[in-house]
């Protein structure tokens, strides 16, 4: 389940830095109210702990069920 969440969080924030690097625009700070609200800021940081789970999935050996 955090495996799935982490990865939901690492999507949201690949498409913010896709839309960053294309269009100028950053989708996160535009929906919660710039980017040093408070909101913004607890997005990147849970973006950047999922970024952080993910290393772990490089490490694992494949669990087949």
């Amino acid at each position: 389940m955090v495996d799935r969440i982490a990865l939901i969080l690492i999507i949201i924030g690949a498409l913010n830095w896709g839309s960053i690097g294309l269009f100028r625009f950053d989708c996160v700070a535009a929906i919660f109210g710039g980017q040093l609200s408070v909101w913004s800021r607890i997005i990147y940081t849970l973006v950047g702990i999922a970024g952080l789970w993910c290393i772990t999935l490089l490490f694992r050996e494949d669990d087949v069920e």
